[in-house]
């Protein structure tokens, strides 16, 4: 016999709390499929029924809610276990300093710091925009305990890991004529476009046109992804940026991959030589989805 899970136990009370494999999938963060297979393989263990599925939604059988009982008070004592290793970890307080550059920050970061306050809310965390040269040197002044970086880095004193890729698009002005799904490099030829004016996106998509032997117009550099976005929507060139800088993406700008795809990989970085808390190294968990936030689906 197969042992039964904490997992498959948190499905079970999820499921029997809303009445729906749908919603107790959004609270704990996993497929509907992840669900169906949880409870499917919990009642093939048991040889009982656990649950009965009708019009008015799953509610647990007799045999069930007995069970349930059970099963509230193991993830009880769970959750006790885990208190008294966040204690052992100096997980119960303390701080944690984070640097990022601007669409991560916007769009990667928040959730994942909602998601940390909701499993230790005694552990502050700050978040700082800036970009991926001052991170670094912020990192090695001890200004900051982990960095949101493109990689590769350069830097030795670096300790990184991948955590996201980000692919490269091309946004095209509105246009009454169709544009191609699939575009080529001579499609791309007829553009000028509008540069985003910091070192290592634009040296990537340069290089990358220079890989493939192509050439491109410029007809403005500018500092602001925003700003780009917005001369793109007034027909004002084509722009190539990683797709996190390009949201939101206003109606009428037609957005298509590269004929050949570039991607930039989003790393978080610590400085090597540093001493970090336990709350650091837990928070790199998260954001790799490793241990505590392990992928359950």
């Amino acid at each position: 016999m197969q042992s039964i899970t904490i997992f498959q136990l948190q499905i079970l009370a999820a499921v029997a709390e809303h009445h729906s494999f749908s919603e107790a999938a959004l609270q704990l963060e996993v497929s509907q499929s992840a669900v169906s297979r949880a409870i499917a393989a919990l009642e093939e263990e048991l040889g009982v029924s656990l649950l009965s599925r009708g019009r008015f939604g799953a509610r647990p059988t007799p045999v069930g809610e007995r069970i349930l009982v059970h099963a509230h008070q193991i993830l009880q004592l769970r959750d006790r276990i885990d208190h008294e290793i966040d204690l052992e970890r100096n997980l119960s307080g303390g701080r944690i300093r984070i640097a990022s550059f601007r669409s991560a920050a916007t769009h990667l970061l928040p959730p994942l710091i909602a998601q940390f306050y909701h499993r230790f809310p005694n552990i502050k965390v700050t978040l700082t925009e800036d970009d991926p040269t001052s991170i670094e040197l912020a990192l090695r002044e001890g200004r900051v305990d982990i960095g949101l970086v493109p990689l590769p880095r350069l830097s030795d004193e670096l300790e990184t890991w991948e955590i996201a890729r980000d692919e490269f698009v091309v946004m095209l002005p509105p246009s009454a004529s169709p544009i191609p799904q699939q575009l080529t490099w001579q499609d791309l030829a007829q553009y000028s476009f509008i540069l985003y004016n910091y070192a290592e996106c634009t040296s990537a998509v340069r290089n990358h046109w220079i890989q493939w032997q192509q050439s491109f117009k410029v007809a403005h550099e500018i500092k602001e992804d925003s700003t780009i976005v917005s001369m793109v929507s007034q027909g004002l060139g084509a722009a190539v940026l990683p797709r996190l800088a390009a949201l939101p993406i206003p109606k009428g700008i037609q957005v298509r991959s590269l004929p050949v795809p570039l991607e930039r990989i989003i790393g978080a970085a610590i400085f090597a030589n540093g001493l970090h808390s336990p709350a650091v190294f837990t928070f790199l968990d998260l954001l790799q989805g490793r241990g505590t936030f392990a992928s359950k689906g």
